[in-house]
C-alpha cells in the first residue's frame, strides 16, 4: 500500500465524493478511480460502495479508516521530524564537564535548551578532567568539553566563557581566613590538599609554579580525585588547598572559607570546546544557545 494510495482513501473517505475529493487532491477524477480500484485490488476487498448518487464507506472501507489516518500521521511525524533534526531542534548533544566548578552554568544550559529545543537531549558528564575530556571530545565520545587548557591541539575549535581568578580554600578556624586576600609566601609551612598531578592540570602547575616563586616546595598532603572531596578534606583540617574563583560562586561548603590570592597570575581561562569537523546541526544550535547564556568575557586590560 503506498502512501499515494492511502491519500487518495482517506481524501474520498472523508468527502464521500470522487468528484470532490479530485479536486482537492488536484488530480481528475480517472486516475483518482483507478487508483481506489488499485488499492481494493491489492487489498482484495471493496472499500466503496459506489451509485450513481451517493459513496459510502463498506465495512472494510471502515475498517481502514483508522490506519490510513494513523499512516498519514506517521509520515508528518517523519518529515518533521526530518526537518527539525536539519534546523539543530533535535539530536543528542553530550558534555563532558569538571564538577563543582561548572554546576550552575551547565544547569542553566541544560534548562535553556530543554526550553528552546525539547527535541535535543543534552547528556552531562560530570568530574572530567581537563585531559580525559579533551580526549573524548578529540575521539567524538563527547561532542563539547568544559574545562581549562593550557594547550589545544589543531582540529579543537574553543570560546572562552569564563576569565577565573585563584583562591585558597582554608579550613573555617584557620588562622588566615579571616583575610580579605592572601599571598603564597604565608603558606611557605601549611600543608596542602590537592588534585592529582595529571599532564595539563592546571590547577597543579599553577600551585606547583607560584610555590616556588614564593621559595619553597607545597606540601602536599592528600592527593583527592574531585573538588567536592577537595573541599571535604580542607573542612576536615587536613590541608588548604589551591583553587580557581568559581567554585565559591558554585557551592557553599560548611566550615570552609575562600580567600583570594595576591600572588600575579595570568588568569585561568574556562573554555568551551568542541571539535572543528562536528557538522551536527544539533551540536550548532547548543553552541549558538551558549553564546547567549555565557558570552566571552572582555579581556583584562594590559
Amino acid at each position: 500500500m503506498e502512501i499515494q494510495q492511502v491519500r487518495a482513501f482517506l481524501a474520498v473517505a472523508q468527502e464521500l465524493h470522487f468528484g470532490r475529493a479530485a479536486e482537492r487532491l488536484h488530480i481528475a477524477q480517472p486516475p483518482l478511480s483507478r487508483t481506489i480500484k488499485n488499492l481494493e485490488r491489492e487489498l482484495g476487498a471493496t472499500l466503496f460502495e459506489r451509485s450513481t448518487r451517493s459513496v459510502k464507506l463498506t465495512t472494510a472501507g471502515q475498517a481502514l479508516l483508522a490506519p490510513a489516518e494513523e499512516i498519514m500521521s506517521a509520515c508528518r511525524r517523519a518529515r518533521s521530524a526530518v526537518t527539525s533534526a536539519g534546523k539543530g531542534e533535535t539530536g543528542r548533544v553530550r558534555v563532558a564537564f569538571a564538577g563543582v566548578s561548572s554546576h550552575v552554568m551547565v544547569g542553566k544550559l541544560a534548562k535553556l535548551v530543554r526550553q528552546t529545543h525539547p527535541g535535543i537531549d543534552i547528556e552531562l558528564y560530570s568530574s572530567y578532567y581537563a585531559v580525559p575530556a579533551l580526549n573524548e571530545v578529540i575521539a567524538g565520545t563527547m561532542d563539547i568539553g568544559l574545562g581549562r587548557w593550557s594547550f589545544l591541539p589543531s582540529g579543537i575549535e574553543s570560546r572562552t566563557v569564563a576569565r577565573e581568578t585563584l583562591v585558597i580554600a582554608l579550613p573555617s578556624n584557620h588562622r588566615l581566613a579571616h583575610r580579605t586576600s592572601v599571598r603564597m609566601t604565608d603558606f611557605a609551612t601549611e600543608d596542602f590538599v590537592a588534585l592529582p598531578p595529571d599532564p595539563g592540570a592546571v590547577l597543579r602547575e599553577h600551585l606547583d609554579r607560584l610555590s616556588h616563586g614564593a621559595g619553597f616546595v607545597p606540601s602536599i598532603v592528600q592527593a583527592a580525585p574531585d573538588t567536592s572531596t577537595l573541599l571535604s578534606l580542607v573542612a576536615a583540617d587536613i590541608g588548604c588547598a589551591l583553587t580557581v574563583s568559581s567554585v565559591p560562586d558554585n557551592v557553599s561548603y560548611p566550615g570552609v572559607v575562600f580567600v583570594p590570592l595576591e600572588d600575579p597570575a595570568e588568569p585561568i581561562l574556562l573554555r568551551l570546546i568542541w571539535r572543528s569537523d562536528d557538522s551536527s546541526p544539533a551540536l550548532r544550535e547548543v553552541l549558538r544557545l551558549s553564546e547567549a547564556l555565557m558570552p566571552s568575557p572582555e579581556p583584562s586590560p594590559a
